[in-house]
């Protein structure tokens, strides 16, 4: 039950979301700082909540009067062998982004667009990638 007010509750904060960045759109027509920003910040991250929540309402709802088909659902994300190739994508994925984020900041720098951008794009690549050392050191620690 906690589940499913957590997920109304999702659904809610993204109407209300959504709403607050279209009142932002509306209000301010001509905007300033980071006013030019926040209203569409406000709609994206309204959005992403409401589909979060609505996707998890309506599956809950599908799968309500089959007890047969929960327990299946429950199997198949709980399964060794579909955890297994979940991890495994993430890694090959994780692999790809190191090198289509590198090949980005070299061709930003190379186009000169601002450094501002280049910088927040380097620290947030820089992040990504020692973070994944770090638990590359904790896991290498855990086995």
């Amino acid at each position: 039950m906690k589940a499913q007010k957590r997920d109304y509750l999702l659904a809610a904060a993204g109407i209300l979301l959504l709403t607050i960045g279209i009142f932002l759109v509306k209000r301010f027509p001509v905007p300033l700082g980071y006013m030019r920003a926040l209203p569409y910040v406000c709609i994206g991250i309204g959005c992403g909540v409401f589909g979060q929540g609505m996707g998890n309402i309506i599956s809950s709802k599908a799968v309500i009067n089959s007890p047969a088909l929960q327990k299946q659902m429950e199997i198949a994300k709980t399964d060794e062998r579909n955890v297994a190739i979940a991890s495994r994508a993430k890694s090959k994925a994780f692999d790809m982004m190191t090198f289509v984020f590198a090949a980005l900041m070299l061709s930003y720098s190379l186009m000169g667009v601002d450094m501002i951008a280049v910088l927040l794009l380097v620290f947030s690549y820089l992040f990504v990638e020692f973070y994944g050392v770090y638990c590359r050191i904790k896991l290498e620690k855990e086995m």
